[in-house]
């Protein structure tokens, strides 16, 4: 199991929208060192193209685009994560949009607690560089 802070915790028992909140952050940070390490933007340009990636629009898409990627498993914590409720929406979000981006921050906060940084990647990657087969399983995936 790997983690930075390594105290012990059980994501399967965790409220959907603690994994979100740590699924949020995880998220923001593989897209500000994807940005960081492949460019030489400014920071005000590395911020504004990291925002465009995090915003609740985005990451709705994004969560459509893993969709068919996930293991049961992860969809059954997607969905949580969709379903959890939320008692606010900020003005520059629609609703659809902010509960599918609560429900990718679930997910990816499910996988880092559970150590699964490997799996976190993998998806990460499929997200930034599509390299997942849009037909691929599971399974497939795992053995490439």
């Amino acid at each position: 199991m790997e983690r930075l802070w390594g105290s012990p915790c059980d994501p399967k028992t965790m409220n959907a929208l603690a994994l979100a909140f740590v699924g949020d952050g995880v998220f923001e940070l593989l897209v500000r060192e994807k940005l960081s390490c492949e460019s030489r933007l400014p920071v005000s340009q590395l911020h504004r193209q990291a925002v465009e990636q995090v915003c609740a629009r985005q990451q709705a898409m994004d969560g459509q685009r893993l969709w068919p990627h996930l293991t049961e498993e992860e969809q059954q914590v997607y969905r949580r994560g969709r379903n959890a409720r939320v008692h606010h929406v900020p003005k520059h979000a629609n609703v659809a949009d902010y509960h599918a981006a609560t429900a990718l921050e679930t997910l990816f906060g499910y996988l880092y607690l559970q150590g699964a940084l490997a799996r976190v990647r993998e998806l990460f990657a499929c997200l930034m560089d599509e390299q997942v087969a849009p037909d691929a399983s599971p399974a497939e995936k795992r053995e490439s």
